[in-house]
């Protein structure tokens, strides 16, 4: 990795510890009910719902209102895109959505994975982008953020039945975590150029004509005829992109107001609002391991999980970095040189944003696939295998090196709870986080959160591959088409949203597919973590004793960080094996 990409990771760790500290505290303070003036404002809100904000309840009637919450969710986004073309903010007079297609959009925006397999510049209204894709990105981050509350609180209360009261919990983190979060940053990426507006497409007078082609197909769906296209204007697509990108950001949510996402110049357009987006994705995450610590009563707790999210963040970051700079050796033994940028001599430019070249594709890749964010300014597509093996391995660890707001933390506490389990296994002792003794039900429950979505993601792919439906899709002969079907399966059930590209994945077939998988994804390890939370809470705290495990020095960040790798990634090794690792061994063996 050269000078310049470690220059650029560090200063990205810098500033991300530097921002994330002090956001701790709000959210601590907001998230227990400190924060005064935000009383003053909630209070009227919560008569009007009917909400007693003192009333706290078990982990099934939390668990319950999540499920109905996120729900309606569903439904509001899916009769939004059903009946769009009756609706206002639609100068562009777009149709209903399909129905399989708006099925999956709902669930997608529900369960904060954001897959897209429309383009939304073409697709959606102004106002199914505002008031069904933007605010659900808001609601889908708090249900994030509810869950992870709700578990720290198992682990620092005792003896009691209560976690908490989700609708003041998603009250406080929409209103007071959010909204002035997306509210500073919106105004920041409009200052940096990305649009906001409620205007009409804009058609404009080009430089020199622009060239496409298309291709007709027949009833069968081959391609049939290509015509060639050619034009002097070109329509700019408008729109409320700068409101939207800022909550898909710091939400983890990822999906972009146009299909392009984060490569389009209006949703993108400088190197500092690429920066600011990639530190938005990991703020909030990062803070929430500052926020465990201080919740439980030890700060080294926090930092112990988050020094072994970093630890593989790093190892990821240089990994994924190194693979693309190496370049493709078959155009090398052409004597192509790929290199556009003039911070780069050489490597796999392909598919690569070229205004930010490979060391901040590599790093926004590595970002978006460690945290729950589809975002993206590459196609991972056209990374090399193993460039391109290093976002799906992110993900297919269950998204925990910083992961998703509120998702990445209670997924790598589901792994320290594992750990512990494993270090009383090796020394014949009951094991015990945080002063709470893991017994049989808490297993049970970490099992199931940890299995589930190995089991979506790879009965998934198999059921692809084995269909005709499933097969019809896939652009590419070999192992790079299993690798693309296996990333779209990881990608859904770990509710990322980033596609690998060249998966025609608009089907009905894909949509019902990828959407199950979405939403059993997400409930399927919500469920259980809440179950833990109630089960930990009603448990005594034992004291520390001399043969007890300490969990915030190196030795448990070291185990933690095996658990994630060898319990985490095994499940996918052989997938693994026929997809971008066979890819690589015939790439390099020409």
């Amino acid at each position: 990795m050269s000078a310049v990409a470690w220059l650029q990771l560090a200063v990205f760790l810098a500033l991300l510890l530097a921002l994330a500290w002090p956001l701790a505290r709000g959210i601590d303070a907001v998230m227990a009910g400190r924060f005064a003036f935000g009383q003053r404002i909630e209070a009227p809100l919560w008569r009007l719902a009917g909400v007693q904000p003192g009333r706290e309840t078990g982990w099934l009637r939390y668990a319950l209102g999540l499920l109905v919450f996120n729900g309606l969710g569903v439904l509001a986004v899916y009769a939004l895109q059903r009946l769009q073309q009756g609706l206002p903010l639609n100068p562009q007079a777009f149709g209903a959505v399909t129905p399989d297609s708006a099925f999956n959009t709902a669930i997608s925006f529900m369960s904060n994975t954001n897959w897209q397999g429309y383009g939304g510049e073409s697709t959606m209204s102004y106002l199914t982008q505002m008031m069904g894709l933007t605010v659900q990105n808001f609601l889908s981050a708090a249900t994030g953020i509810v869950v992870v509350i709700a578990l720290v609180r198992g682990f620092s209360r005792h003896s009691v039945k209560s976690i908490g009261n989700v609708w003041v919990d998603l009250t406080r983190a929409t209103l007071w975590v959010l909204l002035p979060l997306s509210l500073v940053l919106a105004v920041f990426f409009a200052g940096q150029g990305v649009i906001q507006n409620l205007s009409p497409y804009t058609e404009v007078q080009t430089v020199e004509a622009v060239n496409w082609e298309t291709s007709t197909p027949d009833a069968e769906g081959h391609q049939t005829k290509t015509e060639a296209h050619s034009s002097t204007t070109q329509t700019l697509a408008m729109g409320p992109v700068a409101s939207q990108l800022a909550i898909k950001m710091v939400g983890t949510n990822g999906g972009g107001f146009f299909n392009a996402n984060s490569a389009h110049p209006f949703e993108n357009p400088t190197p500092l609002s690429n920066f600011v987006q990639m530190l938005s994705i990991f703020l909030i995450p990062a803070a929430l391991c500052f926020v465990f610590g201080r919740m439980v009563g030890d700060h080294r707790q926090g930092w112990a999980v988050l020094a072994a999210m970093t630890v593989l963040f790093v190892a990821s970051v240089v990994a994924a970095t190194t693979f693309e700079q190496q370049g493709n050796p078959v155009l090398a033994t052409l004597g192509a040189d790929q290199a556009t940028s003039a911070l780069q001599s050489g490597g796999n430019m392909e598919g690569k944003e070229v205004r930010f070249g490979i060391n901040a594709s590599s790093l926004f890749a590595v970002i978006t696939t460690a945290a729950s964010c589809g975002a993206v300014i590459a196609m991972h597509d056209s990374f090399t295998p193993l460039g391109g093996m290093v976002p799906l391995v992110l993900m297919q660890l269950g998204e925990v090196v910083f992961g998703g707001v509120g998702a990445g933390l209670y997924g790598m506490l589901v792994f320290a709870i594992m750990a512990v389990f494993i270090a009383g296994l090796m020394i014949g002792r009951t094991p015990a986080y945080l002063g709470k003794k893991i017994e049989a039900r808490e297993m049970k429950m970490v099992s199931i959160a940890i299995l589930v979505t190995p089991l979506l993601v790879l009965v998934g792919t198999a059921v692809a591959v084995l269909t005709e439906a499933g097969r019809a899709g896939i652009q590419d002969p070999g192992a790079h088409g299993f690798t693309e079907v296996l990333y779209a399966l990881s990608s859904a059930a770990n509710n990322n949203g980033s596609a690998f590209a060249g998966l025609s994945a608009n089907t009905p077939f894909y949509n019902v597919l990828l959407g199950l998988a979405m939403v059993f994804g997400r409930f399927g390890v919500i469920v259980p973590v809440l179950a833990m939370a109630g089960s930990l809470a009603a448990k005594q705290r034992a004291a520390a004793t001399d043969g007890t495990l300490p969990t915030h020095g190196p030795l448990f960040v070291a185990l933690l960080i095996g658990t994630v790798l060898l319990v985490g990634l095994l499940n996918y090794v052989p997938a693994l094996a026929l997809g971008p690792v066979a890819e690589h061994l015939m790439l390099w063996a020409r």
